[in-house]
């Protein structure tokens, strides 16, 4: 079974109305997806036929009064590796070719049941990026790191590939 790329959080006390927005969504997007099984609260894990395209279209339409009441962050996944530092350190060196030198950039981190700090795990996984523009507010890529118990998602991302609501 195909892995998840996309991952949607949600009111877990709503999990019935948060399904059915994030269909309403995707169909007023004009994107397909199916539910994958999750085994963290909260989290819906979907496999779409193009998670990064999925998401710039629901970013346009996040603005739509009653679309996003139930849901919180759509976020697209390249790759998943285990939960491990040296691992995630592999993955992101090989993802953050694709900032380019003048490019502003900052690392995105979620985790869930994993143990690590977040500022140690934040200091360990970008001594692997060369790329010296840091941007917290305004970056141009975003390295997104989702960890989900023994894994981690993965992705280099731009602005309008990732939705907060």
């Amino acid at each position: 079974m195909p892995d998840a790329n996309l991952l949607v959080t949600h009111d877990s006390s709503h999990a019935g109305s948060a399904k059915e927005e994030v269909e309403k969504a995707l169909k007023a997007a004009r994107q397909k997806a199916k539910f994958l099984k999750s085994d963290i609260g909260g989290v819906f894990k979907l496999r779409a036929a193009n998670a990064k395209k999925a998401v710039k279209a629901l970013n346009k339409l996040k603005k739509k009064k009653g679309m996003f009441e139930h849901t919180f962050h759509w976020v697209p996944i390249d790759r998943w590796v285990q939960a491990n530092v040296k691992a995630m350190q592999k993955e992101i060196k090989k993802l953050q070719k694709g900032i380019g030198k003048t490019e502003k950039w900052k690392l995105d981190l979620q985790k869930r049941h994993f143990e690590m700090p977040s500022a140690e795990l934040i200091m360990k996984l970008t001594e692997a990026i060369d790329k010296p523009k840091v941007d917290l507010d305004n970056p141009k890529k975003i390295i997104e790191v989702q960890i989900m118990g023994r894994k981690a998602g993965l992705a280099l991302l731009d602005k309008d590939e990732i939705l907060r609501i």
